[in-house]
């Protein structure tokens, strides 16, 4: 191993370039020499480079390939000069890697073979072990080595929306059974955000022992609940992860989809930083969150915007942004698929191109 991937007993030891990261410094809430940029599924979808290498790979046999992985991992830091890397696997693998029965379909997304609707259920699922996704380890600790003074951003999926794939056996509109559990069901949905809350912080610490700089705890569905039943039902098991990966002292980004209502308390469960996506205006986002970081959050659909608009709405975001106690431009949600690599390059230069 190298010395960037040698281990503590904790953590890996890090990159001494890594103490002038300018997105590291903007989720401690300092000001940057510039903006940090990174966006949320720059590792491919786009990229030509990342189709032809998964041409032919199914994705979760990618995401257990510690080549492609690392590969994957750097293709946008390479393409853009972005300021943080994003670990590239999904928020179901740590699922698959226990034995949950379930594929990736194209199309379609997660697909669980046996919904979970019981407590026996719940307790058929074994916790995760690092030596279950040693795979993750490897490619984290080459990513590191590779990466020197970029950060490698951690992720996992955050236990509501776990469980909602578990629950659905899929992905849903209404997520009906997943609530039907959860009001009718408390002994059950309880056992279950606990389970898949002890995954999800046991995967986190994997990455960040191996080497990640910063995590981020993707809830997507969270938007599904309202703001009480969130703090009832869903933001103490979220809390219990963040706290667990607090102690080792990294970063915690905290993102959900049409959470707009529900940012203040994504916050108070233990985020150093919080997502907001572009349904919320940033400067409201800021609002809500208290004395925290805030990502975001340009319209994902904007870089098909003549570069103009493009370039004239990030620069609004840009000033918002000043009002938080730090910032990390993002995209309010993923890459599109259909987004042309060069309008991501322009955008990248522009953001880095002002003053932090």
């Amino acid at each position: 191993m190298s010395e960037a991937e040698s281990t503590t007993g904790t953590a890996t030891t890090r990159d001494p370039r890594l103490a002038d990261s300018a997105f590291l410094a903007a989720c401690r809430g300092e000001r940057p020499d510039h903006v940090p940029v990174w966006y949320m599924r720059q590792a491919g979808r786009s990229l030509p480079e990342y189709l032809a290498v998964r041409e032919g790979v199914a994705m979760l046999d990618a995401c257990m390939d510690p080549d492609l992985v690392t590969e994957i991992t750097l293709q946008p830091v390479r393409r853009y000069g972005v300021d943080a890397a994003i670990f590239f696997s999904d928020i179901v693998l740590p699922l698959k890697a226990v034995g949950v029965d379930l594929d990736i379909k194209p199309g379609v997304g997660p697909v669980v073979a046996d919904p979970v609707s019981t407590l026996a259920d719940v307790e058929a699922i074994p916790d995760l072990t690092p030596d279950a996704v040693d795979f993750v380890t490897t490619a984290v600790g080459r990513l590191a080595g590779e990466l020197g003074g970029t950060p490698l951003i951690g992720f996992a999926g955050a236990p509501f929306t776990v469980a909602s794939y578990l629950v659905e056996g899929g992905p849903s509109k209404d997520h009906a059974r997943t609530k039907a559990m959860m009001f009718g069901a408390p002994d059950v949905w309880d056992a279950l955000m606990r389970k898949i809350g002890g995954i999800a912080a046991a995967y986190l610490e994997v990455q960040v022992r191996a080497g990640a700089s910063a995590v981020q705890l993707f809830d997507s569905w969270a938007g599904a609940v309202s703001p009480r039943d969130y703090r009832e039902h869903v933001k103490p098991y979220s809390a219990a992860v963040l706290e667990r990966v607090g102690a080792l002292g990294v970063p915690r980004i905290h993102f959900g989809v049409g959470t707009s209502e529900l940012l203040a308390d994504m916050g108070d469960a233990g985020a150093d930083v919080v997502g907001v996506d572009w349904r919320t205006p940033l400067e409201v986002g800021i609002s809500r969150v208290g004395d925290r970081s805030v990502q975001g959050n340009l319209d994902p659909t904007l870089v098909f915007a003549p570069v103009e608009v493009m370039l004239e709405r990030a620069a609004e975001v840009i000033e918002a942004g000043r009002g938080a106690r730090g910032h990390v431009f993002n995209l309010g949600h993923g890459v599109l698929p259909a987004t042309d690599p060069g309008r991501l390059e322009e955008l990248t230069a522009f953001v880095q191109s002002q003053p932090g």
